[in-house]
């Protein structure tokens, strides 16, 4: 907003410190919808899934442009991505990315590779095949956050940290109020995430999952053995999908979002200390990467992620008001909120162009079940889920009424993880 009008008075209220929730502390992925392309189609059809895609390839390069002006070092690796199949279930998964991709006339944006190019990527005998994403990055998140906030200051615009907001009046103007003042301001803009899963003007279109990594010693000895120095980021097919990357000085960072699911908004302990879901992450690194079994994990934390019915973000304003919104980025949010940012700030100031006209906003997106129906439903959709993955992982064949459970979601037309 302060670049597009520097005239504008801006204040952020933050209520704890920039960077000390999960945008501090995610896996670091930085990328857009290439790898998407397939939800995206469902989505916002051919035309849109393009448009989407195409908007959001300007995110590495901006991300790059803003490190590179400011001189800040916020681990920026550029790398291809990698979508791995594991198990033969997976498969399908890799065949529609590449099929996508050739159908809209970008097949290099997914390339098919054979398990012995993934080999000399990153060998793993639990690799069957992948694609590879051209467009892919890697940053560490809580350097990025703190460039931001200092950028932010240097803009001239007002942070107020350790400032909850603690009521919204929506009027003309509106009011902000927090424990120690009131803000009044022509435009709102509400940008937090998980939380956002407990605002009434979007409860019913949100849910709050959580996602858990571990993070090994230094091993760049064991990487060096297994071909993994490209930087290439990777995730595989799953429902719940592994996520995992090299850190600079020689880590591996494994995630699983498989963790707990949100009650009625509720951001509590089990988004950031569930023991099941560590021990999931961990059971995925000793699986995929099983060169490196002799890797001593050190650290291991979790986060709430906003997750929308179709699972790609929504962006607009409450009906009747100038309070505008950007949520839904269901685990995919440090390069989207790149491009959601320069949405928000168009929104708040009146601008249409060519970004306020994709079709991520001002959509409809399909409501949730109310509670408690949301949290047991998906409870159990969950739960089905991670029991027929781990079947198919170990070469069974998932018992049908799993299965039947677990393809509930898909059926109803809502997605529960990646497929």
């Amino acid at each position: 907003m302060a670049e597009l009008e520097p005239s504008a008075r801006v204040a952020v209220l933050e209520a704890a410190l920039c960077g000390e929730g999960p945008s501090g502390r995610n896996g670091g992925f930085l990328h857009g919808y290439w790898s998407s392309l397939t939800r995206a189609r469902r989505v916002f059809g051919d035309g849109g899934a393009l448009a989407v895609a195409e908007a959001a390839s300007a995110i590495v390069p901006g991300v790059r442009e803003f490190v590179e002006r400011r001189g800040v070092d916020v681990w920026l690796r550029e790398a291809p991505m990698l979508e791995v199949s594991a198990a033969p279930a997976q498969d399908e998964a890799i065949d529609a990315a590449v099929a996508a991709a050739r159908d809209l006339g970008v097949e290099e944006e997914a390339v098919p590779v054979g398990r012995g190019e993934l080999a000399e990527r990153c060998s793993s005998t639990s690799f069957r095949r992948g694609v590879l994403y051209r467009e892919g990055a890697t940053v560490q998140p809580a350097r990025l956050v703190r460039a931001l906030r200092a950028a932010v200051v240097d803009a001239g615009v007002v942070l107020h940290e350790r400032t909850p907001m603690i009521r919204l009046r929506r009027d003309s103007p509106n009011v902000v109020e927090t424990p120690r003042g009131r803000v009044r301001a022509r435009e709102v803009v509400i940008a937090i995430n998980a939380a956002a899963a407990g605002w009434r003007p979007l409860g019913r279109r949100l849910t709050a999952f959580g996602s858990y990594v571990v993070l090994t010693e230094p091993v760049p000895e064991l990487l060096e053995a297994i071909n993994w120095t490209g930087g290439e980021s990777i995730v595989d097919g799953r429902m719940f999908l592994h996520y995992f990357r090299t850190t600079n000085d020689g880590r591996v960072l494994m995630g699983s979002g498989s963790g707990p699911i949100g009650f009625g908004g509720r951001i509590d302990e089990r988004f950031t200390a569930d023991a099941p879901s560590v021990a999931r992450a961990e059971a995925g690194l000793r699986f995929l990467l099983p060169g490196l079994a002799d890797a001593r994990v050190e650290r291991a934390w979790g986060g709430p992620i906003d997750v929308s019915a179709d699972h790609f973000p929504f962006f607009g304003t409450v009906p009747g008001s100038r309070v505008h919104y950007g949520a839904g980025y269901s685990g995919n949010g440090v390069g989207p909120s790149w491009l959601g940012g320069r949405i928000l700030a168009r929104l708040a100031l009146g601008i249409e162009d060519e970004l306020t006209a994709l079709p991520l906003v001002n959509r409809s997106v399909r409501p949730l079940p109310p509670e408690p129906i949301k949290r047991l439903g998906g409870g159990l959709v969950r739960g089905a889920a991670l029991r027929v993955e781990e079947a198919e992982q170990a070469g069974r064949r998932p018992a049908l009424p799993l299965r039947a459970i677990a393809a509930l979601p898909r059926v109803v037309g809502l997605r529960v993880g990646t497929r």
